[in-house]
């Protein structure tokens, strides 16, 4: 490491270090135990967590790429911030100045190998979008084909690895000395971003994602996403069709009037529940900025460098959380948080979980229609979770801010479109496709040779069962309980018990002989009686060491747990 690089990072360390200080006396960290307790008069008044969290989204966004990036994704996790956080941050923006079209040029010829006006017959000077990590360009391929060229900025990857390596390090602290970060996990969490966001960095993974969500919308006729030009595209340089239109929040009302708004939304609510529900695979950030209503009146969905992607085994889950949220069964949706998360044996209130969960999603089932929003419901059954002590996967999270998004820009397009009710209309047809996935001609395949063999292995496994009863050799082995443990156990209580008899016979017996007169005596007393009354005292201590020896070595043999 060079001495500007490790500046470079110190520097990263104190940016960190003043973000904690400056927002550790925050009343939701304090309440996460990330803080000590904070007196009354130092803890920050009601009306002043707005403020404080449109601050921290100032301070990322001043950090750079890397903390706006974190800041988008913290949005998401509706179990570690309250909501006044979540609405700041998920309107955390990276529009940043633009790199100058000589960068561009010259960042471009490199990675295409060829001079921008060989490749292209126009391509503007100017940028037509200016974000973090790159910025995109109008222009028009040799043949005429209207593109958008989206360009990397310079050295980005080199800044975001030295962001991230000091994010982790002060996760991995944090993990190690707060209630906050034990709880959260926050170094997996860490590990998750820096792969998503070096995922991003690559824009022929984007690409790759631009031809797989082409094929999965296929089937709905008033969706569409630009298709990436291969021969045009490298890891920094991505080139694409051109979408010409406008935000869905920027239709004005007389065009919202000609507009066929709820088949628009109901087409890309049913194409976003079948990515994340079927597929597994969906677009992670639907916000409206990212939703174009293009000019022959169909939704294109850009900038699809995040990606969510859901595990088979937790499709049907989540798909069964959605269900049940959609028809206010709360007990049944805890029920499937509970099963999808991990249980923290130390703050874990089962019945507390239960009954927020249940009265959240009843009071969000009898809600009029324009003030029901399923991600909502869902991101705050995260936070409940992470209250109660059930520690949800992230995925949990996302699909509550994917759906949040998707409420929103729903709404944009047609006021009176009700998702539960979306929700109810297409959960049939989502099971469905469930099943028609699960007896695939794979899973078949997979099937039937598992099958086969046991088939094959079934004859000679049968005759060694045969072969084992004829010969009375077979056993069955039960992992109860050690019975020879148990006997010697049971003899050392009756030994025990048999010993204290003889003494105590010894004992009785020395009483009685005291008051035999004889002549032979010790101390004055009679002889036998004493005799007696020592062996029951030998007896006895004899007995006690034998108790504790015994018992010290029987814990000692004991396999801890």
């Amino acid at each position: 490491m060079t001495l500007t690089e490790g500046a470079s990072r110190l520097g990263r360390y104190g940016d960190i270090a003043r973000l904690l200080w400056k927002y550790g006396r925050s009343d939701f960290v304090k309440r996460a135990g990330l803080a000590p307790e904070l007196r009354d008069e130092e803890a920050p008044a009601e009306g002043d967590v707005f403020g404080r969290a449109a601050e921290l989204a100032d301070d990322l966004e001043a950090l750079g790429p890397t903390f706006v990036k974190l800041g988008q994704l913290l949005s998401t996790r509706a179990d570690l911030l309250p909501p006044e956080y979540l609405a700041a941050l998920s309107r955390l923006q990276d529009d940043v100045e633009p790199v100058p079209f000589e960068t561009v040029e010259r960042i471009v010829e490199q990675e295409l190998g060829v001079r921008i006006s060989k490749a292209f017959s126009m391509f503007s000077t100017e940028p037509i979008a200016a974000a973090s990590l790159g910025q995109v360009h109008e222009a028009a391929l040799r043949d005429g084909r209207q593109v958008a060229v989206k360009v990397q900025r310079p050295a980005i990857r080199e800044r975001i690895r030295e962001d991230l390596d000091a994010l982790m390090g002060a996760a991995e602290l944090l993990d190690k000395h707060t209630e906050w970060g034990h709880r959260y996990h926050l170094r997996g969490m860490i590990e998750e971003f820096g792969s998503s966001l070096v995922r991003e960095l690559d824009y022929r993974a984007e690409a790759a994602n631009l031809e797989v969500f082409a094929q999965q919308i296929a089937e709905y006729d008033r969706l569409t996403v630009p298709r990436p030009i291969p021969d045009f595209t490298t890891d920094r340089v991505l080139t694409m069709d051109l979408v010409r239109g406008r935000k869905v929040t920027d239709i004005p009302d007389v065009a919202r009037i000609e507009l066929d708004g709820s088949e628009l939304a109901e087409q890309l609510f049913e194409a976003y529940l079948k990515q994340i529900l079927v597929d597994g695979r969906f677009h992670a950030d639907p916000h409206p900025g990212n939703v174009f209503l293009t000019e022959d009146g169909r939704i294109a969905l850009i900038d699809l460098g995040m990606i969510g992607r859901i595990p088979d085994a937790m499709r049907s889950d989540l798909l069964r959380l959605v269900v049940a949220v959609g028809e206010g069964k709360g007990g049944d949706a805890a029920q499937v948080a509970l099963e999808l998360g991990d249980v923290i044996e130390e703050i874990y209130d089962p019945e507390a979980f239960r009954r927020h969960v249940e009265e959240l999603v009843q009071r969000y089932h009898g809600a009029r229609v324009e003030e029901i929003e399923v991600g909502s419901v869902v991101m705050e059954i995260a936070r409940i979770a992470g209250s109660d002590g059930v520690r949800v996967p992230r995925e949990l999270a996302m699909l509550g801010k994917t759906l949040l998004n998707l409420d929103a820009v729903g709404r944009a397009l047609s006021p009176e479109f009700d998702p539960n009710a979306a929700i109810r209309r297409h959960a049939a047809e989502l099971l469905a496709r469930r099943m028609r996935q699960e007896i695939s001609p794979g899973n078949l395949s997979a099937a039937m040779l598992d099958t086969l063999e046991l088939v094959q292995r079934m004859p000679s496994r049968l005759n060694q069962i045969l072969d084992l009863v004829a010969e009375n050799g077979l056993k069955l082995h039960v992992e109860a309980i050690d019975e020879r443990t148990l006997v010697e156990g049971f003899q050392k209580v009756a030994n025990r018990i048999a010993m204290g008899l003889v003494l105590a016979a010894l004992i009785v017996g020395a009483a009685l002989l005291m008051q035999v007169s004889t002549s032979f005596t010790i101390l004055g007393y009679p002889g036998l009686a004493i005799l007696c009354f020592l062996g029951a005292a030998a007896g006895g201590v004899a007995l006690v060491g034998s108790i504790l020896l015994s018992d010290r070595d029987g814990a000692r043999r004991t396999p801890k747990s």
